[in-house]
């Protein structure tokens, strides 16, 4: 039996597959829970339409991402926190706090797709990176100095 599924199965394909299995596992599982259903002539017509609407929906996504990420592009961030005398500083500097400089710089970016390597809880050189899309990403260095 030949279906599409709607939904990412484990073991049997990635949603939009084209998949054949077993009448009993597609008419009795897969469909009844709306996972999957019968690839008609039809239904794998309107599959192709989507697919084809789609391919341009992320094209464009991965467009604006890279435009994003090109204004990135030699930009570095310092960072002045009030430190010990031994030199550690009081706290650390959160992926929060990188995007909130580079808003400040003129790209608006959500904290949620800004990553730390390692802790920043002294000074020195640092690199954060953005992740735009899953194909998209751009390094950005930061330096951690005392006030």
């Amino acid at each position: 039996m030949e279906i599409i599924l709607l939904e990412d199965v484990n073991n049997l394909g990635f949603k939009n597959d084209v998949v054949n299995v077993k009448n009993g596992y597609g008419l009795n599982f897969l469909i009844p829970q709306g996972k999957a259903i019968l690839a008609t002539p039809s239904a794998k017509k309107v599959l192709a339409e989507n697919l084809k609407q789609q391919a341009k929906k992320l094209e464009k996504i991965k467009a604006d991402a890279q435009a994003k990420a090109d204004k990135l592009n030699g930009v570095s961030l310092t960072f002045a926190v009030k430190t010990s005398e031994n030199g550690s500083i009081y706290g650390s500097v959160t992926n929060a706090q990188v995007a909130e400089e580079l808003s400040k710089k003129g790209v608006d970016v959500d904290h949620k797709i800004v990553s730390i390597k390692t802790p920043v809880k002294a000074l020195g050189e640092y690199t954060a990176v953005v992740r735009f899309h899953k194909e998209v990403s751009v390094e950005v260095p930061f330096t951690v100095v005392s006030e």
